[in-house]
């Protein structure tokens, strides 16, 4: 099974990620790549909703263990190319010419938050899961790029509460703070919201892409401008 893969539902293209915890790796950035690409090569497709095939986990963000190891054998070239695919992936969806649908079924963390807010919506299930970012306790700031996705998708008071404490926050608080549209009371009701409001989304990708990369320009300058000397120098922890 691939690390990631998508299926069709009518019009509707569901993206599920197939790694447990789905962290992001090089074989993820580059698997979810294709996908996004395959997808849009599909002119009856006018809906995206992605999905995790886990049964506790969303996304856990960065793959650190197979960074780490990477480190540990020197292999410095992995890392950067990791850390440019993601990039790009990240790049990716926010030019999409379809509507992206984060449809958070477990855990969502880290980088996985960020990937949930590169998305254009978000909903959760109030069933399982929780969000939050740990990496103020795990020595790990972000990229500038992964700030400025996130500030698209999360108000910025909230944003500095969450980066600054570390604390865990659920699918209720998240609706409350307008990161997701809606906390659905269980997964099945989440699936079906997501769904729904993916066949809503009926737009032409011509408009629709060139408003989100309009929108989403700002973000893409600071991706393109400022994350490269954080990863040449590999400048990613702080201690």
């Amino acid at each position: 099974m691939a690390v990631v893969e998508w299926e069709k539902h009518d019009t509707i293209a569901q993206i599920k990620m197939n790694n447990g915890e789905n962290r992001h790796n090089l074989v993820f950035a580059e698997t979810m790549l294709e996908i996004l690409h395959d997808v849009l090569l599909d002119e009856d497709i006018n809906g995206v909703v992605l999905t995790s095939t886990d049964e506790k986990c969303w996304s856990l963000g960065m793959d650190v263990d197979w960074l780490f190891a990477r480190n540990a054998e020197g292999d410095t070239d992995s890392i950067k190319k990791c850390m440019y695919a993601v990039n790009e992936m990240f790049k990716t969806m926010l030019t999409f010419h379809i509507p992206l649908i984060a449809c958070i079924n477990g855990h969502v963390a880290a980088n996985g938050l960020v990937l949930a807010c590169a998305c254009d919506f978000r909903f959760m299930s109030t069933e399982q899961g929780f969000c939050r970012f740990p990496e103020v306790d795990l020595g790990i700031p972000f990229l500038p790029g992964m700030i400025e996705i996130t500030r698209k998708g999360i108000p910025f008071y909230k944003f500095e509460e969450l980066k600054y404490t570390g604390k865990r926050i659920t699918a209720k608080e998240m609706e409350q703070h307008n990161i997701i549209l809606k906390a659905c009371a269980s997964k099945d009701e989440l699936f079906e919201e997501s769904f729904s409001f993916a066949r809503s989304l009926n737009k032409r990708r011509a408009i629709f892409g060139e408003m989100k990369r309009r929108m989403n320009r700002w973000i893409i300058k600071s991706i393109d401008e400022e994350d490269p000397p954080y990863i040449e120098a590999l400048n990613l922890t702080a201690w």
